[in-house]
């Protein structure tokens, strides 16, 4: 068995390795680490969830240890796509580096420049970006890159549907070319291929999965459903999956919106996070998630890649993505660190090619979700709806209550009784009981229990329709 120790880092390294908790490589790390030290040009593809960032961070703190920093020229550069994966980055630097004398700087939108041109001023070993802050800053002259010795372009795929290739290559031009560069990417377009070919001199290529291939620890299930059902089978799936945690992803950020506010008002502990929320909240609900005050994340794709949250057991993908990349970045969220996880796809008949897209893609047809795959006991026979029964019936069995067997003798006699006016008098106090019935229309509005909020965990309607949809 491999072991970190066996990969050639330094002491001080694999303690902070081994206070982490980690002890054995994932395969991308066991192949990547020697590469890296060796310092190679590398090409990572591998899916999400295994180890990646680590891949380049552990080596890149040992490269870096002997050096000098100078003011505004970083001595390495990590481009990310998003905030949040370039946060997630600094924070595997402090971890890993605590042993080590380096300075760092995040570079991301959302936030001041005042600091981030401080740290630059005072020198950098490590500058963790996203493309449009760099450029900014670079454009400002706040920042030069002459000085950068290792370069890693990560989510190489993602900067390519995020439209990002144009600012690479500009920054690419910028460094000097005596440099090593690392290039990882869930997957490898051809667009990626060639900027590789561009940037890369004779790099090792590492594969540890077939490219867009799925996690094997996620269970995925494909669910067809209508579009105004969808908000119903979620909260289905939500109260009888077993769900511990889950981040649900949406295409459209006004979606997020309504979802969220549709679970919360449902009694669901739920957030949200998308492009319009300012940095400093959404990093206030990514915390409020991993510390547990809620369990239920609605995202956008701003959320889809490289969040590592420990423990996700589900991801809920409420709209079919429309480019089948962002399926296996999206599910996985879940089944990280060998851990188990389920993954759901609500496909609305509109949602026909996306699914097949992302089936050709994977090389693999996601299955339909099931009676056998239901983790509840659903009742035998299918409990008769209310609503089924007439009001009127509802009407008929209260009077029946107050009296069971004078009213079909009543109705008899007062069709053969020739005195049958004498009894309109005996009417009346029944007309006025009816009359000042206020609360009435009340009693009625709430008839129907399907409009109560049901408390969170529990289900007390019938078996979904949707799992006889599609099935034999």
């Amino acid at each position: 068995m491999t072991t970190f120790a066996d990969l050639g880092l330094s002491p001080e390294l694999l303690q902070a390795v081994e206070a982490a908790g980690y002890t054995e490589p994932t395969p991308i790390q066991a192949e990547a680490i020697p590469a890296v030290l060796m310092m190679k040009d590398l090409i990572g593809i591998a899916q999400t969830g295994t180890g990646k960032t680590a891949s380049f961070v552990l080596p890149m703190i040992d490269v870096l240890a002997s050096g000098r920093r100078r003011a505004l020229m970083p001595r390495s550069l990590i481009l990310e796509p998003t905030r949040e994966l370039a946060a997630q980055v600094a924070e595997n630097f402090e971890k890993y580096g605590v042993n080590h004398d380096l300075k760092m700087a995040l570079l991301i939108g959302g936030v001041q420049m005042g600091d981030q041109v401080k740290a630059l001023n005072e020198g950098v070993d490590v500058l963790i970006a996203t493309p449009g802050r760099l450029m900014d800053l670079f454009e400002r002259g706040k920042i030069m890159l002459s000085a950068c010795e290792l370069v890693v372009i990560d989510e190489a795929d993602r900067m390519l549907d995020m439209g990002f290739i144009p600012d690479i290559e500009f920054i690419c031009d910028k460094l000097p070319e005596q440099r090593q560069t690392l290039l990882f990417s869930a997957t490898m377009p051809p667009p990626i291929e060639k900027l590789g070919k561009k940037f890369l001199s004779n790099p090792k290529r590492i594969e540890v999965s077939r490219a867009a291939s799925t996690n094997e620890n996620i269970t995925a299930f494909k669910i067809p459903v209508k579009t105004r059902e969808k908000r119903e089978t979620l909260r289905w799936l939500l109260r009888n999956d077993l769900v511990e945690t889950a981040i649900i992803f949406c295409n459209r950020k006004t979606t997020v919106r309504e979802l969220n506010k549709s679970l919360q008002s449902h009694g669901f502990a739920s957030g949200e996070i998308h492009g319009d929320i300012d940095q400093a909240q959404r990093n206030k609900e990514l915390q409020r998630f991993k510390d547990g005050e809620i369990n239920i994340l609605v995202a956008s794709d701003v959320a889809a890649r490289g969040l590592d949250i420990k423990g996700v057991s589900h991801v809920f993908n409420f709209d079919t993505p429309w480019h089948p990349d962002d399926y296996v970045h999206r599910i996985g969220r879940t089944g990280r660190a060998g851990a188990k996880g389920r993954a759901f796809t609500f496909v609305a008949p509109e949602d026909a090619e996306a699914i097949e897209n992302v089936e050709k893609l994977t090389g693999a047809v996601v299955p339909v979700f099931g009676k056998k795959d239901v983790r509840i006991e659903l009742p035998k026979t299918e409990p008769k709806p209310k609503r089924e029964k007439p009001k009127q019936e509802d009407r008929a069995e209260d009077e029946q209550d107050e009296a069971p067997q004078e009213k079909p003798k009543r109705s008899r006699a007062k069709r053969d009784d020739p005195q049958q006016d004498e009894r309109k008098p005996d009417n009346k106090p029944r007309r006025e009981k009816r009359e000042p019935r206020d609360e009435e229309p009340r009693h009625r509005g709430r008839r129907n229990e399907d409009d109560e909020p049901v408390p969170a965990g529990e289900w007390n309607g019938p078996k979904p329709g949707f799992l006889g949809v599609g099935f034999d």
